[in-house]
């Protein structure tokens, strides 16, 4: 998956949005939805890689199979994983991953503003 396939993959979900936060790095593209982040991305980096929301136990299953996966950098690694996007994962499950830490955020949400979110 290219920057921009990853770009347009995160600005697909309902009400996704990039904001450039932190004044630290300027470069760090996040995804948000009602303002909480669902993906983060140096776009313009190579390797490009993304930071996705994971549930616990299903990241260390990731991590465990595949070596592009590995513990959010700089994040709760816990809940997060870092994935390098270097061609090793094909793009149908990459933009699942995505999907998957989108659905976890908007299920973190009050109910309310989670109806407005529902992607399925």
């Amino acid at each position: 998956m290219t920057a921009r396939g990853l770009k347009a993959a995160c600005l697909a979900m309902p009400g996704a949005v990039e904001e450039f936060p932190f004044s630290r790095y300027p470069e760090l593209s996040t995804f948000k939805v009602a303002g909480k982040i669902f993906a983060l991305s140096a776009l313009g980096e190579d390797p490009l890689t993304v930071s996705l929301k994971c549930d616990p136990e299903i990241a260390g299953q990731l991590r465990a199979e595949y070596p592009s996966i590995i513990p959010g950098y700089h994040l709760n690694k816990r809940h997060w994983n870092t994935v390098a996007l270097d061609g090793s994962l094909p793009a149908r499950m990459v933009r699942e991953m995505i999907e998957d830490s989108y659905d976890l955020v908007v299920a973190s949400l009050p109910r309310a503003v989670r109806l407005t979110y529902d992607s399925s």
